[in-house]
């Protein structure tokens, strides 16, 4: 895709650190803006003309270029210019006014228009250039562009920042001692095709546990719930699971404790014994493999 021109102007002020940019942006004089491309590996020497008019027609030339891999996204340099304008080593400086947080947002808000964003990775503060139409989050769906892709916006939860782990297995079950060995055995099954999995009392990010449920859920790429004793919060986990299109592996000890709804749902049976155990951890190891292969 190629940026719209008035776009295009914007990013130029952005990386001379004028107009409305100017103590958002650093200002560049004309040997910073030389090094600022090619710290890009883009060889472009300021000429010594009106710098924002130049850098204009650098933005300009690479703007012309096609990307091969995503033509929902401008050219590889265009990409790189918008990341390393928000990159957090440039906002290292002797400046206090710099505002990174204030050139994110309008950053965001000149590429609206263009159905793009850039997102801030938590970890390491990296931006990444990407499509705004929303993050796919769902991992049961093999063929995504032949599905109907929606938004939305829940109440009663928080959207986490973390992105999908996609060797990260949940697990939901009843919280009872009755089932540590169960757990046992299902970590085991992960660790053997080398993902990681979690419950939720491993875990306390959150003020409420069904907000850590959710971020829990939300960022796995399988679930693995064990229905047996008809517990009801392991049916709403599994509706969560469900809405966000996730793979769900279902185990239940007895078949007659899964409720009409979830009959139509392959599940494996298992006894909660040393035998039982162990046949479930060799059967939800074929399961893992065949989901992970199948991605």
């Amino acid at each position: 895709m190629k940026l719209n021109s008035s776009v295009v102007s914007h990013l130029a002020l952005m990386v001379c650190g004028d107009g409305k940019y100017k103590d958002i942006f650093p200002y560049r004089s004309s040997s910073y803006l030389t090094e600022f491309f090619r710290n890009l590996d883009l060889d472009y020497v300021h000429d010594g003309s009106t710098r924002r008019f130049w850098v204009q027609s650098v933005l300009d030339e690479i703007n012309r270029k096609d990307n091969k891999t995503n033509e929902n996204i401008p050219s590889p340099e265009i990409k790189k210019v918008i990341e390393q304008l928000l990159h957090p080593s440039i906002f290292i400086t002797d400046n206090p006014s710099l505002d990174r947080e204030k050139a994110i947002e309008m950053m965001n808000e000149l590429l609206k228009s263009e159905n793009l964003i850039v997102k801030i990775d938590t970890s390491t503060g990296i931006p990444k250039l990407t499509e705004n139409l929303g993050e796919f989050i769902s991992t049961a769906i093999r063929e995504r562009k032949a599905q109907r892709t929606i938004i939305f916006c829940p109440e009663i939860f928080k959207i986490p920042e973390e992105t999908i782990d996609l060797n990260l297995v949940a697990v939901m079950m009843p919280f009872s001692r009755d089932f540590n060995e169960v757990y046992s055995a299902i970590k085991e099954s992960c660790r053997s095709v080398g993902v990681s999995c979690q419950r939720v009392d491993d875990i306390w990010k959150n003020s409420t546990i069904i907000q850590d449920i959710f971020e829990l859920i939300y960022t796995s790429s399988i679930v693995i719930a064990d229905l047996s004793g008809k517990n009801p919060n392991v049916f709403y986990e599994i509706g969560i699971a469900h809405t966000l299109g996730k793979a769900v592996i279902p185990v239940v000890q007895n078949f007659d404790d899964v409720p009409f709804d979830l009959r139509h749902h392959r599940a494996l049976t298992y006894l909660n014994n040393n035998e039982g155990r162990n046949n479930l951890q060799k059967a939800l190891e074929k399961r893992l493999i065949s989901l992970i292969n199948n991605r």
